[in-house]
């Protein structure tokens, strides 16, 4: 595990702000949001990043049977604050076997849900055909939120996107299989308002998709 922030594109080194730029440097993206060091899961892992994003923390809740909290990570700097979140669940697979799911919530063109999706575009409008009707629904912060299959990633994975509190939704789950909880109605709460229910969450080991997906 890296300790040093990162492209949330790409996963490549980054250059912090100096004289010529105030701005996160990528060499392959220009100007990034830095992807920070990811970290253990852990309620104050938790903790941590729900104080410093400016975006939601989203993670299903009551978690599925059997689920565990297994990591987050965060795309931002201190001064910014964070941009893009992910969390990332595992837990017995619809059709069994062991499943993962990271939601990733973040603003426009950050990329880190696309860099979990294995898609190369920052965001996931051009894979998705929002003409037809939605594949799956949330409800994300009380609110229903359709979200719609994102087509040209990796055949390991279903990824579904959708629009949710004024940020991309991502929700890429492993194996492909496991994307069926999404056609379960899955209940996602913003952590950030959770309050002390935060305190309650299972976790369990960390999750190498958060890593390298």
């Amino acid at each position: 595990m890296r300790g040093e922030p990162s492209c949330p594109k790409c996963g490549g080194r980054v250059r912090a702000p100096g004289l010529f730029t105030d701005s996160w440097q990528c060499d392959l993206h220009g100007t990034v949001h830095p992807l920070q060091p990811v970290l253990p899961p852990s309620v104050e892992a938790l903790g941590v990043v729900v104080h410093r994003t400016q975006v939601p923390v989203w993670m299903p809740w009551p978690l599925p049977v059997g689920w565990l909290f297994t990591g987050v990570a965060c795309a931002g700097d201190d001064r910014s604050g964070g941009r893009a979140t992910a969390v990332a669940c595992s837990g017995p697979g619809p059709l069994g076997g062991m499943g993962e799911l990271i939601l990733v919530a973040e603003e426009l063109g950050v990329g880190l849900g696309a860099r979990y999706a294995g898609i190369d575009a920052p965001d996931p409008g051009p894979y998705m055909d929002v003409e037809k009707p939605p594949q799956a629904k949330v409800l994300a912060a009380g609110r229903p939120t359709p979200l719609w299959h994102v087509s040209g990633g990796p055949v390991d994975r279903a990824v579904f996107a959708g629009e949710a509190l004024g940020m991309w939704l991502w929700a890429v789950a492993w194996p492909e299989q496991s994307g069926l909880l999404m056609y379960e109605e899955l209940v996602l709460t913003d952590l950030r308002d959770a309050g002390a229910e935060v305190d309650l969450v299972p976790c369990g080991a960390l999750s190498p998709r958060l890593i390298q997906p």
